[in-house]
């Protein structure tokens, strides 16, 4: 008798390394990718929870996403003491697949993904959020790939007048402070009272309390935080909470992992509904913003898997568009 058929041969997995992550798209095109999948109605409030489990080396990740034709799930470690060893702090890799099938189309490097997907979020909170007029000072808190991720990303959006690095370790500071000079722009390092002068601030830090005076952060300056996303862990403070106007990912993950909300509402500084908006509501307008804001505005990144898995299709395509050519 004939024999039917035979099954489908699997398509190739394409594997992307850190290079070609960093070539195929830059954080303003990831963030074009996110920007278009949230007005297209993606809903990061049904996005699953992160899994944690502790593990003798630090901490492992698990974030499963699908949304559209596609499904995926980045398997992250942190190891807190990698960097002595001269190794990454975050590992890992990240699984496409195809949505209908589940065959798998893609690995990724999961550090690259995340050193390009979280700086992109912050771009968009950037794009919207920003008040109007020439760009002034940045006061960047980090020196690791996540600083020099958010320079690029913050320049590609609206290039600083002036740059400042504020970091633990003066030397890392002053390089990543070279590498801003080399790009064009003023840049020093400094101390976490610039802030007071800042109409940027960015947080891409491993800290776990507050690192600067949030009564110091000016009427209409931004402050975008996304170094945490543990409830006991946070880089701002309740002064700063308390006066500004919260802006997140998905309500239902910063009432799960910020710290920076968290912690002041067990202080009983604040309460759950502090939260002015979300991502999505800026993107599809459905908060009304005119003029410099009478207050600091503040957007909370916990890291979402959802953004893992828009950026990571945005990349497989991209791969795909320059290998025809």
């Amino acid at each position: 008798m004939p024999s039917g058929p035979g099954p489908a041969a699997a398509p190739a997995l394409r594997q992307l390394g850190p290079e070609p992550t960093a070539r195929l798209l830059t954080p303003a095109q990831a963030a074009d990718a996110l920007e278009e999948a949230l007005r297209a109605g993606l809903d990061p409030e049904g996005c699953p929870r992160r899994s944690a489990l502790a593990v003798p080396g630090g901490e492992l990740l698990l974030m499963p996403a699908a949304s559209g034709g596609y499904a995926g799930v980045k398997i992250a470690g942190v190891a807190p003491g990698n960097p002595a060893r001269g190794l990454p702090r975050i590992t890992g890799s990240y699984l496409l697949l195809d949505g209908p099938t589940l065959i798998p189309l893609a690995l990724l490097d999961g550090a690259a993904l995340t050193a390009l997907r979280t700086p992109a979020v912050s771009a968009l909170a950037l794009r919207h959020l920003a008040p109007p007029g020439p760009a002034g000072r940045l006061v960047l808190f980090g020196s690791g790939p996540q600083a020099y991720g958010h320079l690029d990303a913050v320049c590609a959006e609206r290039p600083p007048a002036e740059t400042v690095v504020v970091a633990r370790d003066a030397g890392r500071a002053g390089e990543l402070a070279s590498y801003a000079r080399e790009r064009g722009l003023p840049a020093r390092t400094g101390t976490p009272a610039d802030v007071a002068g800042a109409d940027l601030v960015v947080c891409c830090t491993t800290a776990r309390a507050p690192l600067f005076d949030g009564r110091l952060v000016a009427p209409g300056a931004l402050v975008i935080a996304v170094g945490s996303h543990e409830p006991d862990a946070r880089e701002t403070d309740t002064a700063l909470v308390r006066r500004a106007a919260v802006y997140v990912e998905s309500r239902a993950a910063a009432l799960r992992e910020a710290g920076d909300l968290l912690i002041p509402e067990a202080e009983g500084a604040i309460g759950a509904g502090h939260i002015s908006g979300t991502l999505s509501d800026l993107v599809r307008g459905r908060i009304a913003r005119a003029g410099r804001p009478s207050r600091p505005q503040l957007f909370k990144s916990v890291g979402m898997a959802w953004e893992d898995l828009v950026v990571a299709v945005a990349l497989f395509r991209a791969a795909g568009a320059n290998s025809a050519t």
